[in-house]
């Protein structure tokens, strides 16, 4: 007989231990189990190995409600975010419901049988689960291949082409030179990282500038916090002040761009070599926040320019040549290794096919309910966090959420919930107010947002609180039912 869970988690990232840790703490009889398709847990800090990995945001935020952070250290690298991780799954019992190894290759809704039927793929071999609810914690990108457009002449360089999210283990980049193609938060990542431990020269070729900004690496309140607080009024302390400057900067960057501008301006040039083109380099077209603002702890990117160890170019690709690359002003940059942190391929459901009913659910007809659910779409919740805060925040607000859902289900004798869509009834909008390339280039496959609440994604934590945390659970776009039980309940 199939085995039957009451809840189902796919992704045994941050969102799945929150999903998990919540379900045990506010619906301790439900079945859960977590499958994750990697030989490891923590997700992204699993999967990424490149020099310098570490968290682009606070972890006050970063971390867990249930679980202070106790160093003062507010961006950590990336294996001490996964010690955190797993140290949440194992303190807590998480750990023995997680099913590693187990890729979900297709997930089909039943209206007859009023559950999920999840096919999974593991060790080579075919298996079914079935689920009253599903939680998708699986992320929002292709964890098997990264974003990487076809450059001219590739096959023709002689040295080492490498993705980031594919770093060859025991690189030796000791004394090369090394051109990264791209301006994101891993190229920013990346280059200290590289000069710090030894490559000859690093350039940072970049199509376009990105916004950058400097901040500590260790929060010097949180080392107050935490040396003369209790732990737990520590880390409340800390998480609530960081959640409160993070909403205020991005308030100001979008209401009062020019003021941004000018505060990143001031960080990086105090920091940059004297009569550095901060225009041509580090002054984008758009407005902060319509794409990330990526992070230089300390502002060790700018200080590594101007130690004369690191370079930028902006530029486009005419071709790849033997040597390095050749540049549409005509310049040549030589290269021994060339990194192209172009980014990642958006995946919703980590890749897993979803149907209803044997039908394929057309996720660019849904619309996104409370940024959690999908209108048309039984029993499921996904979790995508926020692009200008830390993904933990909402991923813990939904599985609050889902908890009251289930709690308010089980207390009412339902056991449907749908979001329904709104119809014409409000406007529809694209699924997230974000710009960079991958969403543009995934936007055709996406669910929508709408006009108005619970339908439209503010990305804003304090309204999130509001309208998840504290908003009805009984409300007219989600539509409860009874159904009679399966045979084989």
């Amino acid at each position: 007989m199939t085995e039957h869970l009451d809840v189902v988690i796919v992704g045994a990232g941050i969102s799945g231990i929150s999903t998990a840790w919540h379900l045990q703490d506010r619906c301790p009889t439900k079945s859960y189990a977590i499958l994750e398709r990697r030989e490891n847990i923590g997700g992204t800090w699993d999967l990424f190995k490149y020099p310098g990995i570490r968290s682009d945001s606070d972890m006050f935020t970063l971390g867990f409600r249930f679980k202070p952070w106790t160093s003062s250290r507010a961006i950590a690298d990336g294996q001490s975010i996964w010690n955190y991780i797993n140290e949440a799954a194992v303190e807590n019992g998480i750990d023995k419901h997680i099913r590693t190894g187990h890729r979900v290759t297709s997930v089909d809704w039943s209206d007859a049988d009023n559950r999920w039927t999840i096919n999974i793929e593991t060790a080579g071999e075919q298996q079914q689960l079935t689920a009253s609810f599903l939680s998708v914690c699986s992320g929002y990108y292709n964890y098997d291949e990264g974003y990487s457009p076809e450059f001219p002449g590739a096959a023709d360089f002689k040295g080492q082409i490498i993705h980031p999210q594919h770093w060859p283990e025991g690189l030796d980049y000791a004394g090369k030179k090394i051109v990264v193609i791209g301006s994101g938060a891993t190229a920013i990542t990346l280059i200290p990282s590289l000069v710090n431990e030894g490559a000859g020269h690093v350039t940072m070729l970049q199509r376009s500038p990105t916004y950058i900004g400097a901040l500590p690496l260790d929060d010097p309140i949180a080392a107050q916090a935490n040396k003369y607080l209790p732990k737990n009024v520590a880390h409340m302390v800390n998480r609530w002040k960081a959640i409160a400057m993070a909403t205020g900067q991005y308030q100001v960057a979008r209401r009062f761009p020019k003021v941004f501008k000018k505060a990143l301006r001031d960080m990086a040039t105090r920091r940059l070599p004297e009569g550095f083109d901060y225009d041509k380099h580090f002054s984008p077209r758009y407005n902060p926040w319509d794409e990330r603002v990526c992070l230089a702890p300390n502002g060790d990117f700018f200080k590594t320019i101007k130690a004369g160890k690191a370079d930028v170019v902006t530029d486009t690709i005419e071709t790849f040549t033997e040597t390095g690359i050749k540049l549409t002003s005509g310049a040549e940059l030589q290269a021994d290794i060339i990194i192209t942190a172009t980014g990642l391929n958006m995946q919703l459901f980590g890749g897993a096919t979803a149907t209803r009913n044997g039908e394929p659910i057309d996720l660019t007809k849904s619309m996104t309910y409370k940024g959690l659910m999908l209108s048309g779409v039984p029993n499921m919740a996904i979790t995508f966090g926020y692009t200008n805060a830390s993904w933990t925040l909402k991923a813990d607000l939904v599985s609050e959420f889902i908890c009251r859902v289930l709690n308010y289900m089980d207390a009412n004798g339902f056991d449907r919930v749908e979001p329904q869509h709104p119809g014409d009834a409000i406007d529809e909008q694209p699924f997230m107010d974000f710009t960079p390339g991958y969403f543009r280039r995934a936007m055709d496959t996406l669910p929508k947002s709408g006009s108005e609440a619970p339908w439209k994604l503010k990305q804003n934590y304090f309204f999130d609180l509001r309208l998840i945390r504290h908003g009805k659970v009984d409300e007219e776009s989600l539509h409860f039912t009874k159904h009679r039980a399966p045979v084989n309940a």
